[in-house]
């Protein structure tokens, strides 16, 4: 399983109130949440993003409250993997219940740039910005993780 897009990035401290802001959390329907997805930090985002893209950040990604409406709009949005320095434990573990592919690598935050092409080989944790010809080491998923955002999340690779 892989990943391929164009990034679409954000600094650091980057919290669920602004991945999601909290005037849209009244739908549980994730395409009407993907469409309130950066709105006040980036509102071209969502006319921009197509499927298979990459968001890159910053440390902290996903702090703040404990929505899992934050990781659902990134998914739905089109987004293929969030890649940041670190991520908010609180957000890390609610991207992979709903099958969100999410790396810590600090290089990789540092070294890409908003546009570039990345693709992502989730088998060995290799990132690779084809726009600068580099690549970046994050650590690779564990198998039973693997297994579940490929099949859509926790609660999806329970009922398989």
């Amino acid at each position: 399983m892989n990943a391929h897009g164009i990034v679409h990035k954000y600094g650091d401290h980057v919290d669920t109130d602004v991945i999601i802001p909290a005037r849209y959390l009244n739908s549980q329907d994730h395409k009407e949440l993907a469409s309130h997805c950066m709105v006040d930090i980036d509102a071209g985002f969502v006319g921009k993003v197509k499927d298979g893209d990459i968001m890159v950040a910053g440390v902290n990604f996903g702090c703040g409250s404990s929505r899992e409406h934050a990781p659902v709009a990134i998914k739905a949005s089109g987004i293929s993997c969030v890649i940041a320095k670190n991520f908010a434990r609180i957000f890390y573990r609610n991207a992979i219940n709903i099958g969100l592919a999410i790396l810590e690598c600090p290089a990789a935050s540092e070294g890409i740039e908003n546009g570039d092409e990345v693709s992502v080989d989730y088998d060995t944790g290799v990132i690779t910005n084809i726009t600068k010809n580099e690549t970046y080491q994050a650590e690779p998923f564990p198998e039973f993780i693997m297994d579940m955002i490929q099949k859509g999340g926790l609660m999806a690779s329970i009922q398989k």
